[in-house]
């Protein structure tokens, strides 16, 4: 059990106050939009299975509304924030509600993208609601960074939700959703409405799981092996694999006996492989 104050979560007349205070005027270009609503965030937090051991990572908590849900569960937070104005103005307003545990809360203002290293122990959880326009790179970068996270769930846009957590064969199946499922057993864990956000989005959002689990097995080829070859396949995906790994195999026979070689079909197209079959691919590019 946490030791927080029940009225510790923002209000949607905390967050208008807050943001007026602060000069803020949510932006498009860094897709910003703020959770107003209390039991959204306490749902996303609930979802998450944070636990009170865990160490969890915030991309992008702006004014602070999911951050304070985060630490009445988590043992910390860490939340990267590339805004000026409100990195600055997070942990006076961490301090504010949540004196109890403001100890437990760290800031790094940066760029999620160039994140390196985060203060304190390795995450163990991430939970963020991820700017639109750089969820995938940046949710790709996180999981890449930092193995020790173990269990995900981010909001994004519905549309880069069903992205994520297509499974092969699916007319949305792409490089985010092999990619992710390299890292993790992805799925939708939810949606939710635009009423929730200041200013509310013009798209629905929803929930996206991810929970780590051993990359596909490839005994010669690395991550950036497989995702050549995954870019490949899906740059040209209308084409069959034998024509749209002709580059990245050097000819279209060099693709076909690559393919034939991982008991793919040199028929087949990038949307009906499985992230085992890509990785195999990746194998037996020739030399």
């Amino acid at each position: 059990m946490s030791t927080t104050e029940p009225d510790a979560l923002l209000t949607p007349a905390d967050v208008r106050e807050l943001a007026a205070a602060l000069g803020v005027r949510p932006t498009k270009q860094r897709g910003q939009n703020f959770v107003i609503d209390a039991n959204t965030v306490r749902r996303i937090v609930r979802t998450a299975e944070v636990r009170p051991d865990d160490v969890a990572v915030e991309v992008g908590p702006g004014l602070g509304s999911l951050t304070l849900a985060l630490l009445e569960a988590a043992d910390s937070v860490v939340a990267v924030e590339i805004d000026d104005v409100l990195a600055a103005a997070l942990p006076a307003t961490i301090a504010a509600r949540m004196p109890a545990r403001a100890d437990r809360f760290s800031l790094v203002h940066s760029d999620a993208m160039l994140v390196q290293d985060l203060p304190g122990p390795p995450p163990t959880a991430l939970v963020a609601n991820l700017p639109y326009n750089v969820a995938v790179p940046v949710l790709l970068h996180m999981l890449a960074r930092f193995p020790s996270i173990e269990r995900t769930l981010v909001m994004v846009q519905a549309e880069v939700a069903d992205r994520l957590a297509a499974k092969p064969g699916n007319k949305v199946y792409g490089v985010p959703s092999v990619k992710a499922n390299w890292y993790a057993d992805v799925k939708r864990a939810g949606s939710i409405g635009r009423n929730v956000f200041w200013p509310a989005p013009n798209v629905d959002s929803g929930l996206v799981s991810l929970v780590r689990r051993a990359a596909p097995v490839a005994t010669t080829a690395s991550r950036a092996e497989v995702f050549a070859v995954v870019d490949a396949a899906f740059a040209q995906r209308r084409k069959t694999l034998r024509a749209a790994l002709s580059g990245w195999a050097g000819s279209p026979a060099a693709a076909e006996a690559a393919l034939v070689a991982a008991g793919v079909s040199p028929q087949a197209r990038g949307e009906a492989l499985t992230v085992e079959e890509f990785a195999a691919i990746a194998e037996h590019r020739p030399s």
